[in-house]
């Protein structure tokens, strides 16, 4: 990940002491701005977005090439390619956003932090701003990925609706794991204890999920798990839109779970992250 840039978001503060105090519009302004610091960073480090799209892929044509034809695992269609394709897309993007605090971390060590806090920009702001870059990292994969899905000629269900849907609900998961991952950063605060406890979330939210296989083959404790677990609704959204398969249709209860996860850890994030810089 490319060293974070404080500029934009000071520059930003500036405007804002001559901006009038309406709330919602600092928040705005402040979040648009720092989302535009995150995506300027995106734009110099290509390379990273490249080999973060390979994960994905070796889970795709190796793993699933190898399990294709197990119907045990297919749930609605008879290639378990088009199962897992939702799965390990939900899976990249977790793990985009899951590492993202290790930039709060790195801030906070060189200085960073402690003058973008000093800064009018709203709390909510900043946070909403990092998550904003977490959800383009994560866009821009899924597309890569997708492509590559529409070249090999796995059938997944291709309408701009369910296309439009699917990157919509990554995009809420992104920013809940995201604010997750900065709310984890704000109480660790050490970059090797960070990377410990992040992997020690992200395999079991992967592995006691839907992204893998369905909920119906899960012993009765794994499946308990699996129900709330925000990431098999995100999952379950992105395969009924992608693939038509889905759990009994509630597509409704996947995007309100998922936001609900944003909302509760945006909010946890917000008050938390001051305290990131003691």
């Amino acid at each position: 990940m490319s060293a974070p840039s404080a500029a934009q978001p000071a520059a930003s503060g500036r405007r804002l002491r001559r901006s009038s105090g309406d709330p919602l519009e600092r928040l705005v302004s402040g979040t648009g701005a720092m989302a535009l610091a995150e995506i300027r960073k995106l734009s110099h480090d290509h390379v990273d977005v490249f080999t973060r799209s390979i994960q994905p892929l070796l889970w795709l044509f190796l793993f699933g090439s190898a399990m294709r034809h197990n119907r045990s695992l297919m749930v609605g269609t008879t290639d378990y390619r088009v199962y897992l394709a939702p799965g390990v897309m939900a899976q990249a993007a977790m793990f985009i956003a899951i590492f993202y605090g290790l930039a709060v971390i790195w801030e906070r060590d060189v200085g960073q932090l402690q003058r973008l806090l000093a800064t009018p920009l709203p709390r909510a702001a900043i946070v909403l701003g990092k998550a904003v870059g977490a959800c383009v990292r994560a866009f821009v994969q899924a597309v890569l990925l997708l492509a590559v899905l529409a070249i090999a000629g796995i059938a997944l269900r291709w309408s701009v609706a369910g296309v439009l849907g699917a990157l919509a609900i990554l995009m809420l998961g992104t920013a809940g794991f995201a604010c997750m991952s900065m709310l984890l950063a704000a109480v660790v605060k050490d970059r090797e204890r960070f990377m410990g406890i992040g992997q020690l979330i992200t395999m079991p939210l992967f592995f006691a999920s839907s992204a893998l296989y369905p909920l119906a083959i899960m012993p009765a404790w794994l499946r308990t798990l699996a129900r709330v677990n925000p990431l098999t609704y995100e999952v379950q959204g992105l395969r009924q839109m992608l693939s038509g398969v889905g759990a009994h249709g509630e597509l409704w209860l996947d995007f309100v779970v998922v936001a609900g996860f944003s909302t509760a850890t945006l909010l946890a994030a917000t008050r938390t992250y001051p305290k990131a810089i003691l």
